[in-house]
């Protein structure tokens, strides 16, 4: 896949186009793909995906943006393994959202990504004031367009807002099923306080890029980027028993039966199931003793699923 930063300079092949934010790309975002992929085999296009960055809604009310699922490295790395040839992270900006849906019909989707076939939600609007629709794709002679309407799971509408809510209240099953897979945080390991260390239980400490993750816990995970898969607990919020609390959120991982120095290394994440809410503890023996509560409860939730 070939990843570009904003409009292409010179014209793309002719491809088949969707446009999308694609936030948590689950289960209705990779029936999108799937589709844009047959689409563009049978006509002989590549396939085109483009997103915008930063979200829409954060650079116009960035208070109420809704917290994100994956970073735009999560998002890169998940639309790379779905098989799409071209990528092209458009900056959202003032003077971008600016342009007329003509303008950006005619001067971006026709001439410059050279689309043919358009596939885009029932929902999907674009240009300013979002005065752009299925319609007006459909006026240009050089596309063929096609919507899709929302995906659902069961009772579920499959939506980035379902997951958000369904992590947010714990409920990392159903989270599970609207993305087709477990929620998944990616990192860097950096450098702590190692207090875990003194207290018995080393942590790993991912390095954030969500500034305001969508769920905040004590949680069962699974490591992934190792030599091979790990178990352990996360914690994942603002750490109120050490110092008062941080200002911003810290992902803290207890990985079983590891010992080994992987500062630098890039880690996966899968948050499998929610134990507890965080907690302020009124001293750190308190906290210890609820630790290893954590980590035995987590060891046998493990068990559990083999035996199930």
């Amino acid at each position: 896949m070939q990843v570009i930063r904003g409009t292409p300079t010179s014209p793309l092949p002719p491809s088949a186009l969707t446009i999308g934010n694609f936030d948590g790309l689950h289960l209705g975002h990779q029936a999108v793909l799937q589709r844009l992929s047959a689409l563009a085999r049978a006509q002989g296009l590549c396939s085109v995906v483009m997103t915008f960055e930063p979200h829409p809604r954060e650079l116009f009310t960035p208070q109420a943006a809704p917290a994100r699922l994956t970073s735009l490295r999560e998002k890169i790395e998940l639309l790379r393994a779905c098989g799409i040839d071209y990528l092209i992270v458009q900056r959202f900006s003032r003077a971008f959202a600016a342009l007329s849906a003509e303008q950006f019909r005619d001067d971006i989707i026709v001439k410059q990504i050279n689309a043919r076939q358009v596939l885009i939600g029932d929902d999907f609007r674009f240009g300013a004031k979002r005065a752009g629709d299925l319609a007006l794709l459909q006026a240009h002679p050089q596309l063929q367009c096609e919507s899709l309407p929302t995906q659902a799971e069961g009772s579920n509408r499959i939506s980035s807002t379902a997951v958000r809510e369904a992590l947010a209240q714990g409920e990392m099953a159903l989270a599970q099923k609207l993305l087709g897979r477990p929620y998944a945080i990616s990192g860097r390991v950096v450098g702590g306080e190692q207090l875990g260390r003194q207290f018995g239980f080393p942590t790993a400490n991912i390095q954030l890029k969500h500034n305001r993750p969508p769920l905040l816990g004590i949680f069962v995970v699974e490591i992934h980027g190792l030599e091979r898969s790990y178990q352990g607990v996360a914690s994942l919020g603002f750490r109120p028993t050490i110092h008062g609390g941080d200002p911003t959120p810290k992902l803290e991982v207890n990985i079983f039966d590891f010992a080994r120095d992987i500062y630098r290394q890039h880690l996966r994440i899968d948050f499998l199931h929610k134990l507890r809410d965080e907690e302020k503890y009124p001293d750190f023996d308190a906290l210890i003793a609820q630790i290893g509560v954590d980590c035995q409860q987590a060891r046998d939730w493990f068990a559990a699923q083999t035996t199930v």
